[in-house]
Parts: C-alpha cells; structure tokens; sequence
C-alpha cells in the first residue's frame, strides 16, 4: 500500500544539455539529503565489514564511487577507513569534465567517464560503489552499469539506491523547502524515489545482469543497499 508501481519519470539533471553550474548546484542538495536522510550512512553500512577485514589483513584499500557527484560519499568512507586504522584511497567518477573537477572536493582523485564504459583494468579496484545512480537507467544501460561494477571490482560492489515510497516522496517533497533545495532538486529527488526500488526488484536485477547473488539489505531512510563479491 505504501509502495507505489515503479515510474520511469524523468528527471531535470539527466539533461546533457544542463548547466554545469545547475548541475553542480542541484548535487550540493543531494550531497545534503545524503548526509541527512541516511544515504551515506547506508553506504558505510555496507563497507564496513570490508573495512574491518582490511584491518585485520593489515592492508590498504581503493574505492571507486562511480556516480560520484560532488564526492560526498568517498569523503565518508575515507573517515570512516581511517578512524579503523585502515589507509583507503578513493577515486571517483563523473559523466562531464565539469562535474569530475566537482567532485575532487570529496574524492581525492576523479575523473569524466562513462560508467557503462570504465577505464580501469578488470579487478583492479577492491571495492566498487555506486550510489542512486542505477535507478538512472534501464533494461540494457542498467545491465551494462552493473556489469561495469562487477568487471572492475576486486573485492566487492556496493550499490545504493532509494527505496520507492509514498511516504519517503511526500516528505522529501515538504522538507526540500525549509532546508533551500533548489527546484530542481527537489523535481529530481521525488522522481528518484518513484524510480526507486524493492529488495525483490533490485536481488533480481543484479540476479539477471551479473548472475550474482547480492546481499540486498533496507536502510534508515528509505534507503537499500545491494552488496556482492565480484568473483
């Protein structure tokens, strides 16, 4: 009852066309929203084993964020490594030369790349994420995306989403305005919830594009993670 059909929507910075400096801006919101309603608290979640094992390994780790916006959640997982005595080197990615230069902000290194497309070595990165990107695209993209993940990651891939509600829709929508979300922030991120998924939908995606069986867990916020070992 709470959960409506999945939409297609469309949402404003999808637009190659976009202003960089609109699109920069609209981030610095979700940037805000992730940090607030637990989007990087869901990703660290999911990390956080792996981190524990790099610890008792006694090694290091590098974490690629591909989607990575202004770099906000490699910022997170840097700390966060770091507090467990773990060195994590991260490097993000970002469709436009514009939004990369953004996102060095948060990761320490980051790059304009096409995610269905990566341009690292197969294995090469110990942990992959990928946050509210996949609800983006679909059928073949969505496949390509996370095959993508799969290919380039070592250790594992973590990939968060949004978990589609009336509830969540309704409140993002009313608390966009005291906390100054642009429009199109606020347009976008009540069409990301509508493309948002179930545990059932995103276990069977990542079933049918990797032939993986992901770890797929629901967060405070209305978030849900999907964890899976790439080998």
């Amino acid at each position: 009852m709470l959960t409506p059909a999945r939409r297609r929507g469309v949402e404003l910075l999808d637009d190659p066309a976009l202003d960089p400096s609109l699109s920069t801006r609209s981030l610095r919101d979700v940037a805000r929203a992730n940090l607030l309603f637990g989007g990087v608290r869901a990703v660290i979640a999911a990390l956080a084993p792996l981190v524990e094992r790099a610890k008792q390994e006694q090694r290091p780790l590098v974490l690629l964020d591909v989607g990575t916006g202004l770099g906000d959640i490699p910022r997170a997982a840097r700390l966060f490594a770091g507090k467990h005595g773990v060195t994590l080197t991260t490097i993000g990615v970002e469709l436009t030369t514009a939004l990369a230069l953004a996102a060095r902000h948060g990761a320490e290194r980051a790059l304009s790349a096409d995610a269905r497309a990566l341009p690292f070595a197969s294995g090469s990165i110990d942990i992959v994420t990928c946050s509210q990107v996949l609800h983006h695209f679909e059928r073949d993209d969505a496949d390509a995306l996370l095959s993508e993940l799969t290919r380039v990651a070592g250790t594992a891939v973590i990939v968060s989403d949004l978990r589609r509600s009336w509830v969540a829709a309704g409140l993002l929508w009313l608390v966009s305005f005291p906390l100054g979300f642009h429009p199109v922030s606020r347009h976008d991120g009540v069409v990301s919830i509508f493309r948002g998924y179930t545990a059932t939908e995103l276990h069977t995606i990542v079933q049918l594009a990797v032939q993986r069986s992901a770890t797929v867990r629901y967060h405070l916020g209305w978030r849900i993670t999907a964890s899976w070992s790439p080998r």
